[in-house]
């Protein structure tokens, strides 16, 4: 399964829960997280999305822990099940007002 299909079905989850998952460029930034998700209630989490079996480039893994140290909530998800299990961390956070909650840095 292609990068491709999981970006658009973290989009829309995001998006059902009444936010949004903006693409993220940075130019002159290379390796900063796919996605900028922002959950009602100001909650923001950036995302990088991997098919099954990719892995993050050095570069990328350099920009989650710039994030990370500056106290960011980052998360490298991978396929379809690392979507639905964002999903399912985000609609807690969305029905239960959670703003303090961290995301796992790995979800599968």
């Amino acid at each position: 399964m292609n990068e491709k299909i999981v970006e658009v079905k973290l989009r829309d989850g995001v998006k059902a829960l009444g936010g949004v998952a903006y693409k993220w460029v940075s130019p002159g930034n290379a390796g900063v997280p796919d996605r900028m998700v922002v959950l009602p209630g100001g909650v923001v989490h950036f995302i990088e999305l991997k098919r099954e079996g990719g892995k993050p480039t050095r570069m990328q893994k350099v920009q989650i822990a710039r994030l990370r140290a500056l106290g960011a909530d980052c998360a490298v998800v991978y396929g379809l099940a690392g979507v639905e299990t964002y999903l399912i961390f985000a609609r807690e956070v969305v029905r239960h007002g959670i703003s303090a909650a961290r995301l796992p840095e790995i979800l599968h």
